[in-house]
């Protein structure tokens, strides 16, 4: 339903104090999930680089546990960093009649891949084959 002049000035007015309050801003972007997810996604990978840092000087130096330790934080780091990604694709809040709610891993499809893969196929569009 589109919105009537007045109630879309009075949005644009809402609209434009909120955005000039740097409290506020702040505010809202310190509760975002994807905020924090961006910065766990940002410190993994320097400390990938860390990692890639100590296994190229053990290779160097010829000191083996050290290049192992230092493929380990890699590792890690990067398991750490795909989580953080799937986080920024999947935000934790959504919206169920007009309040939010948290999404539990519950909601999702208890099915297997097999089932998935068939439901996907029944949903396609009929004219493509």
């Amino acid at each position: 339903m589109p919105l009537s002049e007045h109630e879309q000035r009075l949005f644009d007015q809402i609209e434009r104090s909120l955005a000039e309050d740097p409290k506020f801003a702040s505010a809202v972007r310190a509760s975002d999930p994807r905020f924090h997810a961006r910065r766990r996604l940002l410190v993994a990978a320097f400390v990938i680089v860390i990692g890639l840092a100590l296994l190229v000087y053990g290779a160097v130096s010829q000191n083996t546990p050290l290049g192992v330790a230092g493929f380990v934080v890699m590792l890690g780091s990067a398991a750490f960093a795909m989580q953080s990604r799937r986080r920024i694709q999947t935000p934790d809040l959504k919206s169920v009649g007009g309040t939010a709610s948290r999404r539990t891993r519950q909601s999702r499809k208890s099915g297997g891949f097999l089932e998935r893969l068939e439901d996907r196929w029944r949903q396609r569009p009929e004219g493509h084959r």
